[in-house]
């Protein structure tokens, strides 16, 4: 990651070392967490990109609230163990959310994939996903902002220009102030997560 001012860096996904699942039917990167170094029973946030090899199990994480969005690939299969939802990810960049109380099997529809995923703690932080097509600006400073490209290039201020498997993250201890990113052709897309953090009880 690189930091271009206080409280934003720039990350390439490319950048960032695989980590193999202990099923072997898998990898996955991870983006940021908070609190930063934080493990999987302790986080309050993860974002985090997986590629998927083959047909297998995604752990159950009690508490946690999931989303995920298909980046590359024909798509995955998602079925509930519990049977409470069974879902096709299959539209580039569309996200699903689900409780991740649940075990679910994840069954390729044709080859492997790369996916998309945020992870919150509920109760904890509230994580908001959407696909963005046309220009965009998010409020920064209070809650932490997450964008990633999908396709194509997207541009903002001061000549930033972010293309295929990058993105900004900007915290919640940022400046306050608006970042705006435009598409540079018509199918260019961008993820954006918003990351709010609750007010503790």
């Amino acid at each position: 990651m690189k930091e271009l001012e206080p409280g934003v860096v720039r990350f390439a996904l490319d950048a960032i070392a695989p980590t193999p699942w202990k099923n072997g039917g898998g990898t996955t990167r991870e983006i940021a967490v908070w609190p930063p170094g934080a493990g999987m029973d302790a986080f309050a946030w993860r974002v985090s990109v997986a590629d998927i090899v083959a047909d297998g199990p995604f752990s159950a994480f009690p508490g946690i609230d999931r989303q995920i969005a298909l980046l590359d690939g024909a798509g995955v299969h998602l079925q509930a163990h519990d049977d409470s939802f069974c879902h096709r990810l299959t539209a580039i960049g569309e996200p699903f959310g689900f409780a991740g109380d649940t075990a679910v099997h994840a069954t390729l529809v044709e080859g492997p994939t790369r996916d998309f995923n945020v992870m919150s703690r509920r109760g904890v932080c509230h994580a908001d996903v959407t696909l963005q097509r046309q220009p965009f600006d998010v409020e920064t400073g209070n809650d932490a902002v997450m964008v990633f490209v999908i396709r194509g290039e997207w541009r903002g201020a001061d000549g930033l220009t972010l293309r295929d498997g990058e993105g900004l993250l900007v915290s919640a201890g940022a400046a306050p102030g608006r970042l705006a990113l435009v598409p540079a052709e018509i199918s260019a897309l961008c993820l954006r997560v918003l990351l709010q953090m609750e007010p503790a009880q």
